[in-house]
């Protein structure tokens, strides 16, 4: 067996300074810069750490890399748009103004970092 000292998941960027910028400015994340052109670690609550890091032909993941648990959704959605993110809507998927969507006892709202990665924002029941 693995005796794993640490996990953490890891995605691209086309823009290590964009992406810098985001998460440390628009979502209020600590972030560390390893070299100028990167990598870039994120760090969030409980010692949770993502990697970033930059890779010239980039494509988005066609997937959501990043979930980002909140206490109150309708609040994190109105600052978060007000800092200029546009949130996401899917066909079929039910969503309200703002873009939330909820169902049993949860709600999530989609959108994108400025490399195009899907993240969201979750309240948990």
């Amino acid at each position: 067996m693995v005796q794993a000292k640490r996990v953490f998941g890891s995605f691209s960027v086309d823009d290590i300074d964009a992406a810098d910028r985001f998460y440390r400015e628009v979502l209020g994340m600590k972030t560390e810069l390893v070299t100028d052109d990167g990598p870039l670690f994120v760090h969030g609550p409980n010692g949770t750490t993502t990697l970033i890091y930059p890779k010239e032909d980039h494509s988005p993941a066609s997937f959501t890399v990043l979930n980002v648990s909140v206490a109150d959704i309708q609040t994190a959605v109105q600052e978060l748009t007000e800092r200029g993110v546009e949130f996401q809507r899917y066909p079929g998927v039910e969503a309200d103004e703002q873009g939330i969507h909820r169902s049993n006892g949860h709600s999530i709202a989609w959108f994108n970092d400025p490399a195009g990665n899907g993240l969201t924002i979750v309240q948990e029941s």
